[in-house]
């Protein structure tokens, strides 16, 4: 601690060009630590070697690296990245690099200029971070970075002395604040046109969610992940919990051990073959608008069924033979859009098809005792000519009363995960049980399938939208039962009948804050989670939905019948021009402050310039009067000696004692030297 102590003062002492330094670095350090997370690790060991040896370099005064030395850098930094990205260009390339070019920088710094190319390569740094988060934990710490680097920029532009840093950074702050209505106008009218407007197309890779296809197992690692999947806000009174199921992809395809999207699941749309949706809907609908986090899949989640198309502004969507609704491209940003579903449907042909045949199909070789066991079920006397729904409601009994559970850490299965589920492990999480469930089913000769998607929520209390989780991820059945088509079955409700009627979560392991807080006190942590998630659904609502649409909306509420895109860049025009005004009256008002006294001496130095008798802007009335008389002399006296007595008189008006009588005033002065006759 004294050591510590010790440090500030020589800290406090340190020549201008090493404490201007770290503070740099430091600044820099702040923009690429978010980074950390998505940079590849030799990336980030290196920028964190080159800050710190470049810190320890301005310390200790010693001269920086020969430019050999930055040269086999870059040639092994550009090496890594290939290696790394295969390429040099996308946007995890492009960040790698330009976080190495931004570090070696730093190792150049001999004059301004290398620091202004640093400076900038900062602001480029600080706006890649938005590729990886648009959050609003991002931005205030961009924020603040953005206000660290106006304030190095501000103290490159202060040379004399050792000024301090806080007043560069209140400057700075002042800058800021300053420009904060100008972007306030350009985020509310610029034009957002694509491509210009948005983030690359590779800027969404790698985040979580649902997928195409599904192992066992891979649900079950979704459940860790509480981040933001959706969150829905109800028109009116929400449907019960246990009616929340969120439809995502359809997997129908099955190889022994990975279940897969059907080969027509994405092209029924234009003239595959499969079943057809024959989608029936009764009873009271309910609308509700859904705000989902970018996924970079085209799949739109619609609480089941949703029969007319999501009102989802430029894009355009269709629904599949499964009943999953689709966009045209994939979803690569935050998007809000309108649903209307019906909870009560029915769909599925109703009577036996050719294509209902793929949902019995198994693949030869896999989970023996599991064939068996379906053949055992079907010449059981109880089960004599059973119809599907009692077949279904066997299986179900079989789940509740058989000793099987519900966990997150079933253990690694092996090749017959059906086998293992039935008779050995007898515990899963959804995605087991809704495999091996399916997978009897089918060996039964009863056409089933898996749908994954999310199951459940939990409501706001503070601003009444309901949040749907990646950890509220589920797997269930669906049976074709004739007569009714396919028909919903959650066999994980069997087991765990709370997972799906009292939102009975198996929760993640905490980490030591969120465990600490949450044994001090749970209605405190819930409250601040609750309080925070808020926060940011009203940024997400607010900022990062602030679409083209409500651009055009924003018209209308001032008056725009029917707004368009050159109403907008008439508006936006205009207000330039308003701000143009303003500053030209603000620069017109300010100039009137100064000191009146000083403007009529800089009026009558200029007159007396075009006359010929040259000055500096240190010369006083006095001075000048001297001038006059000694150029004009006696001659021209009826022009020089009034000038040279009303400069006489400016000079007692400024310097006079203030008892004195005989000092005009300024305004009579100014009037006096505006009816004088200035020599030629």
């Amino acid at each position: 601690m004294l050591t510590r102590l010790n440090a500030l003062p020589a800290l406090r002492n340190l020549p201008r060009d090493a404490r201007d330094t770290l503070f740099l670095l430091a600044v820099i350090a702040w923009l690429l630590l978010p980074q950390t997370a998505h940079l590849p690790l030799w990336c980030s060991a290196l920028a964190g070697t080159v800050l710190v040896w470049r810190g320890w370099l301005a310390l200790h005064a010693r001269p920086l690296p020969s430019r050999w030395w930055l040269v086999a850098l870059l040639a092994l930094a550009i090496a890594g990245t290939l290696m790394t990205h295969r390429t040099l260009l996308g946007r995890d390339a492009g960040v790698t690099l330009l976080v190495v070019l931004l570090t070696l920088k730093t190792l150049e710094l001999r004059a301004r200029r290398d620091a202004f190319v640093v400076f900038f390569l900062g602001f480029f740094c600080m706006l890649s971070n938005f590729f990886y988060s648009q959050s609003l934990l991002t931005a205030f710490s961009m924020l603040l970075g953005l206000l660290g680097l106006l304030t190095v920029l501000v103290n490159a532009h202060m040379p004399v002395g050792k000024p301090p840093l806080l007043q560069a950074a209140k400057t700075a702050g002042g800058m800021a604040l300053l420009g904060a209505p100008i972007m306030v106008v350009l985020f509310l009218l610029f034009p957002r046109m694509a491509p210009l407007w948005g983030v690359p197309s590779d800027a969404m890779t790698g985040r979580s969610g649902l997928s195409a296809n599904m192992q066992v197992g891979t649900i079950a690692s979704l459940a860790l992940d509480d981040s933001v999947a959706l969150r829905i806000k109800f028109e009116g009174k929400p449907p019960p919990q246990r009616d929340l199921y969120f439809r995502g992809p359809v997997l129908s395809s099955f190889d022994g051990r990975e279940w897969r999207v059907p080969r027509f699941g994405f092209a029924a749309q234009y003239g595959g073959k499969g079943v057809s949706a024959n989608l029936a809907i009764s009873g009271a609908p309910v609308n509700y608008e859904v705000t989902m986090e970018p996924t970079s899949r085209p799949w739109l989640m619609v609480m089941e069924a949703a029969a007319q198309s999501p009102v989802l502004p430029g894009y355009q969507s269709a629904m599949q033979d499964d009943l999953q609704w689709l966009a045209n491209r994939p979803i690569t940003e935050l998007v809000r859009y309108q649903v209307q579903s019906y909870p009560n449907f029915r769909h599925g042909p109703v009577q036996a098809e050719v294509g209902l045949r793929e949902f019995v199909e198994l693949p030869a070789g896999f989970n023996p005792r599991t064939l068996a066991l379906a053949s055992e079920i079907r010449k059981d006397p109880r089960q004599a000519g059973a119809s599907t729904a009692r077949l279904v409601q066997a299986v179900l009994e079989r789940l509740r009363t058989g000793g099987y559970s519900y966990t997150l850490d079933p253990g690694v299965y092996g090749q017959h995960t059906a086998d293992e589920f039935w008779f050995d492990r007898k515990q899963g999480f959804c995605e087991h049980i809704a495999s091996s469930f399916v997978i009897l089913m089918r060996a039964m000769n009863i056409p089933a399938r898996i749908v994954t998607g999310y199951q459940g929520g939990e409501q706001n209390a503070v601003d009444g939208f309901w949040v749907v989780r990646q950890s509220d991820a589920h797997a269930w059945a669906e049976v074709w039962q004739a007569g009714q088509g396919w028909v919903r079955v959650d066999p994980t409700s069997a087991v765990a009948p709370g997972r799906t009627g009292a939102f009975q979560r198996l929760a993640a392991p905490q980490g030591v804050v969120a465990q600490a807080l949450g044994n001090f006190s749970p209605t405190l942590a819930a409250q601040l989670r609750a309080t925070w998630e808020a926060v940011n659904n009203g940024w997400n609502q607010w900022v990062l939905n602030y679409t083209q649409g409500k651009q055009l909306n924003l018209l209308k509420d001032i008056g725009f019948e029917s707004p368009s895109w050159a109403d907008l860049s008439y508006v936006l025009i205009g207000l330039i021009v308003l701000a143009a005004l303003l500053g030209a009256a603000w620069t017109l008002w300010d100039r009137s402050q100064h000191d009146p006294w000083l403007r009529l001496l800089a009026k009558a130095r200029k007159r007396l310039a075009q006359a010929g008798i040259e000055s500096t802007a240190a010369s006083s009335p006095r001075q000048l009067a001297r001038q006059v008389q000694a150029r004009y002399g006696g001659h021209g006296g009826n022009q020089a000696q009034p000038l040279h007595d009303r400069l006489m008189q400016l000079e007692l008006q400024r310097y006079a004692p203030a008892s004195a009588t005989t000092a005009a005033s300024l305004q009579q002065l100014r009037q006096q030297f505006s009816q004088l006759s200035w020599p030629a």
